[in-house]
């Protein structure tokens, strides 16, 4: 039976390009679902949408004298276009600057405070003297009062994970400067956030317990175990939407308030560019909203969000939050301050048509349950010995026989031997292992037990042997040939939520156009989806072999590009810890102006900035020249 899904992607941050951590963590999987979803027969929308308000983007606007509508503009359109040609399929990509944005997160603002949702709190909050602005928490480091982690957030220790308030923290300084903060009177709209402790905990410990992830329950008992408390919801900035109340001017949303509703102004847009209506997908008690988001995230969107919602009143709440963890390269940690990261934009232009290649090594490598790995001779090897040697190499052999033997017509399907019954059974309970794996967000092994009904094919193939055959029982071959076609239309299907591009291809080369009813329901409606008789088109490679030179070309980027950054940092800062730079500028700039291609950034006055976003660290935009 039919049913309505609302599927979101994180929004991702409009201050540099896509890299395969976040492709590995959430949209890679989130399409797969999606995509899925839809061949089941589902009504799915897909949503996700540039975030592109905060701090970070006014402080670059200011470096790059620029505007921030500038600045969001870069990084929005090269994201949704590395997105398109990846074959994310969205069916709308949003932006939190657009007016129906600006609007949504407005009315739900003014819903909430209707509701009695918020307090007005005044207080005393960190104010950096030399930038001459109010620092939001993740603007604000120290000493964390619990473990002693010396780079703490000023809301969260990311080594131990604690929760806190930024006049917890010991010796309290400005990520942006450097600088001792020094402390000012403000006035703020709070969240109520304590009030939904109940609630929460009844939804995610017990409701949830064993049906969410283990990573993702986790991490949500800890905070609830902490007991929630008031939490702002507006900040003292110039760049986001206004605060929608009289005497407001210079507030505008904090930006973890505003993106999540970027989920519902990007479904407005959508449903009004569809003539659909919107509040189907997010009002609907059938519908079932399930967010993707990386493990940085979670609370986010399994503690604030959920009881913004609840707070409105009008909306569901989430079905799930499959949350992934993160993905390292090469041994280490993704790196953009020393670009060690495969950026989206540079592998589409350096592997063109290999799409499908790294969604599929993405998958199968997925960092689920933890932390994994990419490396690019892994890469290779899966290209190479899984998807050339395996699915490829069953596909043309195949194709290559019927157009040998019979014209490219597939033959008559004569009787079906124990062996052949067999073959098609097991290729039935793949299908059934794809199909449940997927619903339970287990895409490993979904992606896994595809490419298995490839090697069932290929066992079968070896088995049979038609090529020694063909003389002495030629009827027998036609079979063969037919239950080979008929796993190649399963693989068709199968492939579609991991490798799309390829599966348009076997398609196209199967030929079918209406014939074929490319879905869940019509695989699994009769025994054999092909016909006798139907003209198949000529072969095709669906894969390429990756050579060693292009390979080792990667590897010796990556370790230059670090090179290069340590070079860079040594001879100006004479220190990798920026915290700790004070270089002159006038020695500084002569220095620079040797690098063409740095996107590198002052505080305009006496030392080289130090990261605004410790997450990210030192963000290098473009590779050093």
């Amino acid at each position: 039976m039919s049913k309505t899904y609302t599927i979101t992607a994180a929004l991702p941050y409009t201050n540099g390009p896509i890299h395969i951590g976040h492709l590995a963590g959430v949209y890679v999987p989130a399409d797969i679902y999606a995509r899925y979803l839809r061949i089941m027969g589902n009504d799915v929308v897909y949503i996700c949408g540039s975030d592109e308000h905060g701090v970070p983007i006014t402080i670059k606007a200011k470096k790059e004298n620029k505007t921030p509508q500038e600045i969001v503009d870069r990084y929005h359109q090269n994201i949704k276009n590395s997105f398109s040609e990846f074959g994310i399929s969205f069916d709308n990509y949003s932006r939190t600057s657009a007016k129906i944005h600006h609007d949504t997160a407005s009315e739900f603002f003014l819903k909430l405070l209707e509701n009695n949702s918020f307090e007005e709190l005044t207080s005393e909050q960190f104010y950096d003297e030399e930038e001459e602005q109010f620092l939001p928490d993740r603007f604000l480091i120290g000493t964390c009062p619990k473990c002693g982690f010396e780079e703490s957030y000023g809301d969260q220790c990311e080594k131990c994970g604690t929760s806190h308030n930024p006049r917890d923290l010991i010796n309290p300084r400005s990520s942006i400067t450097g600088n001792k903060p020094s402390l000012r009177t403000t006035k703020h709209w709070y969240l109520k956030l304590d009030k939904f402790q109940g609630f929460l905990e009844k939804w995610i410990l017990e409701d949830n317990k064993g049906v969410w992830k283990s990573n993702v329950y986790g991490q949500c008992k800890s905070w609830l175990d902490d007991g929630l408390k008031p939490r702002a919801v507006t900040r003292d900035l110039d760049w986001g939407v206004p605060v929608p109340v009289k005497d407001s001017n210079g507030k505008v949303l904090y930006v973890w308030f505003d993106a999540p509703i970027g989920y519902i102004s990007s479904t407005k847009e959508w449903a009004i560019d569809n003539k659909q209506n919107w509040e189907k997908y997010w009002k609907d008690d059938n519908t079932e909203l399930i967010h993707f988001i990386g493990k940085d995230n979670i609370v986010f969107h399994c503690i604030i969000f959920p009881a913004m919602l609840k707070a409105h009143g009008d909306f569901i709440i989430p079905k799930n939050v499959p949350a992934n963890e993160f993905l390292n390269l090469e041994g280490s940690k993704i790196s953009t301050s020393k670009n060690w990261a495969v950026w989206l934009p540079e592998f589409l232009n350096d592997f063109p048509g290999k799409q499908d290649v790294l969604r599929y090594v993405l998958t199968i490598n997925a960092p689920e349950n933890k932390d994994n790995d990419f490396t690019w001779k892994d890469f290779q090897n899966r290209n190479n010995g899984e998807l050339v040697a395996i699915l490829g190499n069953f596909i043309n052999r195949v194709v290559v026989l019927t157009k040998k033997y019979y014209e490219s017509y597939i033959p008559a399907n004569n009787e079906l031997l124990n062996k052949d019954k067999n073959v098609l059974d097991l290729v039935n309970q793949s299908i059934n292992k794809v199909e449940e794996s997927l619903s339970n967000f287990k895409f490993r092994d979904a992606c896994s037990e595809f490419m298995n009904i490839a090697r069932i094919g290929n066992k079968y193939l070896a088995d049979e042997e038609p090529w020694k055959i063909i003389k002495e029982n030629p009827e027998r071959v036609k079979t063969v040939i037919f239950i080979s076609l008929h796993i190649s239309s399963v693989l068709a299907i199968v492939s579609e939520p991991f490798i799309p591009f390829t599966s348009k291809k076997i398609k196209n080369i199967l030929n079918f156009k209406d014939e074929i009813n490319w879905t869940w329901e019509g695989l699994k409606k009769k025994d054999f989806l092909i016909n006798e008789n139907h003209k198949i088109n000529e072969p095709e490679l669906l894969f390429n072999r990756i050579e060693d030179s292009e390979i080792q070309l990667q590897i010796q980027k990556l370790q230059q590009e670090t090179l290069n950054a340590d070079r860079f940092w040594g001879r100006v800062c004479g220190t990798r810890d920026l915290r700790a730079c004070a270089c002159n500028l006038s020695t500084g700039f002569e220095t620079l102006s040797l690098l063409p291609g740095l996107a590198f950034f002052f505080t305009g006055k006496t030392r080289c900035e130090p990261p605004s976003d410790l997450s990210r660290r030192w963000t290098i935009g473009s590779r050093l020249a």
